[in-house]
């Protein structure tokens, strides 16, 4: 089962000057402030795409069942 804090390791590892605030309280259900200069010029489709894609096919909607964001650059 994933915590907040791997989640958070997971985030700032894969993407490139990031920042991440991630909360939850039954380490199912996940949400997280995600700054990051890697944003900047992308749509906010475009930025949750880039951090959805740092977890494994079946990884979000299985072990971590949900995983809300917000996404800005610094």
């Amino acid at each position: 089962m994933a915590t907040a804090a791997e989640v958070k390791q997971r985030i700032e590892g894969g993407i490139e000057g990031a920042s991440a605030d991630v909360r939850s309280d039954d380490d199912v259900h996940f949400s997280a402030r995600v700054t990051s200069p890697a944003f900047d010029g992308l749509s906010l489709v475009e930025q949750h795409r880039l951090v959805y894609s740092l977890f494994e096919e079946g990884e979000l909607g299985g072990e971590i069942h949900a995983l809300s964001l917000t996404t800005e650059t610094p």
